[in-house]
Order: structure tokens, then C-alpha cells, then sequence
């Protein structure tokens, strides 16, 4: 026999089931329920006939439960639970988002026009105008840190290695390209097999850490003269005319058009670097980090299209 649909009706006699169960007998569950014996008994007969099972014994031996009544009281419990979920997620769809979301980015992905951030800030506060956005910026080891100590709800950075405690969420690729400016005495060199040994013997100003094996294998025969972590940072070091290094070409663009850099033998010299955002994998449902999130990665695959 197939059970088909359960309704209503199943339900509430699993209710009076339930009732009599843990009341230990039908006279017992008659307080419970407020009805009569007679009706309960009628209730059960009716749960009876629907599931086509034996559930009870009742007689001058007591009351007790057959094996398939043993077995549909713990099916009827795991059923309550997820009715319960059910309408208590329900129900906290109606509840309105406030407090604060805390989004920390790495460098310069505030304002890279790939990550679409502003866009995914105006849409995320329309549909959840109660919630304050607070936005700052970190360095690498940091944001990892804040995410996964649960000081920050939600943190973009390049993607350079996989902690067992994140979450990743791929964005974008940045394009890197190796720059000098006008002031280095590189710039007017035209673009040859020399050239590229000049460039591994010029003085190179790098990020100083390990983001990942190809940038590792960029800078590997390269003289590492200087170090600075922040873009904005390195450009000025690049400018300087003392330091070459490499840039994301989308934060350098203003600059390339015109005529303050030149990129150095960009067939060769260049890599790419996975944009990601970040959360903690372990925790419970937080629906603001989870509506930004949908937003900016909605936001950047619109761009992959």
C-alpha cells in the first residue's frame, strides 16, 4: 500500500497519536487533548486505517505500542521537526534586516571597476535599506584573520591559498602587467631579448608576500629590491623612476593612456590574479552577508558574460 499525500488531516492525527504516545494511554491523553476517550479512540482507529498499520495495543495488559507503531512514532517526530524548521524559516523571511555588515577589502578592489562594488552597495541597501554597511580596507593576512575570528562578515582579497575555515566565492580576474614610468631608463627601450635582461636586472619593487606560484615564478629571476604591499604605494615607487613592478592593469590605466607608464616585454611579463570574496564556512546563517554576496557576485558575473 502506498501512503500518497499527507495533509491536514494526517496531521492532526499524528497529533492525537503523538499525544497518547507520550501520555502513555488513551485515558491519560484525555486531559491533553480534551476530548473523550471514545473520540481518541475513534482518531486513532481513523490513523490506523490510513497508514494500513497496527500502532497500539490497548487491553487488560495496558497500553503499548506494536514495532510499526514504534517505528511510526519516530517517523512522526522527525516529521514535526521539519515542520518546525519549515515555518520558522518562513517566518524569518519576515523578519526585517538590521545591524551592521562587515565587508573588508584588500587594496585597491574598492575601486576597481570589475568588481562592480559601488553597484552591488546601492542594490544590497535597497533591499535591505535597516542595514549599515561598513566597508574598509585591510592587508591580506588581516582580512583571513577578521573573517574567520567573525569580525568581518565578508572580505575580498586575491585568492592565493585554501584555509579549511573559508568559504570562496570566485569574482574576477586581474590582469597584471610588468610597468615602468617615463623617469626609468627603460621606457624608451624597444622591446627585444635584451631588453628582457635588462628588465630581470633592473631594480623591481614587489607586494612581499606569496599570493601565488605564478607571481612567485614572475619575480624569480627578478632583482627584489623594494617592497610595498599597497598598490597606491607601489605606484608611487614606479613613478619615482628608481623601480619597475608590476600593477594590476585596470588600476593603471589612467596612467598608461597617458604616456606616464609603459608596460616592459608584456608578452612575457605578465600574470593573472583570482579576485574572490571570503566568508567563514562554520557559523550561523547570517542573511545580510548572504543577499550582499548574492549582489556582488551577480554584479561581476553580468561582467563575465
Amino acid at each position: 500500500m502506498s501512503l500518497g499525500q499527507v495533509g491536514d488531516f494526517e496531521i492532526r492525527l499524528l497529533k492525537v497519536f503523538e499525544a497518547v504516545v507520550e501520555s502513555g494511554g488513551f485515558s491519560a491523553a484525555e486531559s491533553e487533548l480534551s476530548i473523550g476517550r471514545s473520540t481518541i479512540s475513534t482518531h486513532i482507529a481513523n490513523l490506523e486505517d490510513r497508514l494500513d498499520l497496527k500502532l497500539c495495543r490497548r487491553g487488560r495488559g495496558g497500553f503499548s505500542l506494536t514495532e510499526e507503531g514504534v517505528e511510526v512514532y519516530e517517523l512522526m517526530k522527525e516529521l514535526f521537526v521539519a515542520l518546525d524548521g519549515f515555518r520558522s524559516g518562513v517566518n524569518a523571511l519576515h523578519v526585517r534586516l538590521t545591524g551592521n555588515l562587515r565587508v573588508i577589502a584588500s587594496d585597491a578592489i574598492c575601486m576597481d571597476p570589475q568588481a562592480r562594488l559601488p553597484e552591488a552597495i546601492a542594490e544590497f541597501t535597497a533591499a535591505a535599506p535597516e542595514v549599515n554597511v561598513l566597508l574598509d580596507v585591510k592587508a591580506l593576512n588581516d582580512i583571513e584573520r577578521m573573517v574567520l575570528n567573525d569580525e568581518a562578515d565578508i572580505g575580498l582579497i586575491p585568492f592565493h591559498r585554501q584555509l579549511s575555515g573559508l568559504n570562496y566565492a570566485p569574482l574576477y580576474a586581474d590582469q597584471f602587467h610588468l610597468y615602468c614610468s617615463r623617469a626609468h631608463p627603460l621606457y624608451d627601450s624597444p622591446n627585444s631579448d635584451a631588453l628582457l635582461e635588462q628588465v630581470l636586472a633592473a631594480k623591481v619593487v614587489h607586494a612581499g608576500i606569496h599570493t601565488s606560484p605564478e607571481v612567485g615564478s614572475q619575480l624569480a629571476e627578478m632583482n627584489k629590491a623594494a617592497i610595498s604591499y599597497f598598490y597606491e604605494a607601489r605606484l608611487a615607487m614606479i613613478l619615482s623612476g628608481a623601480y619597475i613592478g608590476f600593477m594590476p592593469d585596470a588600476f593603471v590605466q589612467q596612467q598608461v593612456a597617458s604616456g606616464e607608464l609603459r608596460a616592459l616585454v608584456p608578452e612575457t611579463k605578465h600574470y593573472a590574479l583570482e579576485i574572490v570574496a571570503i566568508t567563514r564556512a562554520h557559523g550561523k546563517a547570517n542573511r545580510a552577508r548572504a543577499l550582499f554576496l548574492e549582489s556582488l557576485t551577480g554584479m561581476t558575473e553580468v561582467d563575465r558574460v
